[in-house]
């Protein structure tokens, strides 16, 4: 499973982004999809997760501010973030995992096999 991650950018407090990951290869695997951020001398955190059935699970740090979606006809899983804040700023991640249940808790790393490369996302005050 190939997956590439589009759509950081540099917006000021208050904006917002929308996030792509698309994926490709042998995604009828995945049964997790999430959005991961890392942050400069800062492990990586879960911000939002969905599973096959849409369950969402969200970071207490995003919850009303991001949304996170897929569209399975396009193998591609988005994260809406709105009312961005200077500490939302950090290199975000789109993963996939093969696993999803009360085993694999949805916003920890190593509930996921497949990793994109990163997009940039800044936000200034």
């Amino acid at each position: 499973v190939r997956l590439v991650e589009t759509g950081g950018g540099s917006v000021q407090s208050g904006g917002s982004l929308r996030l792509s990951c698309v994926a490709s290869g042998y995604t009828y695997s995945s049964k997790i999809m999430g959005w991961f951020r890392q942050a400069p001398g800062k492990e990586r955190e879960g911000v939002a997760s969905i599973n096959s059935g849409g369950s969402t699970t969200y970071a207490d740090s995003v919850k009303g501010r991001f949304t996170i979606s897929q569209d399975n006809a396009k193998n591609t899983l988005y994260l809406q973030m709105n009312s961005l804040k200077p500490e939302d700023t950090a290199m975000y991640y789109c993963a996939s995992g093969l696993y999803a249940g009360v085993w694999y808790p949805a916003l920890q790393p190593v509930s996921y096999k497949y990793w994109g490369q990163g997009t940039q996302v800044t936000v200034s005050s």
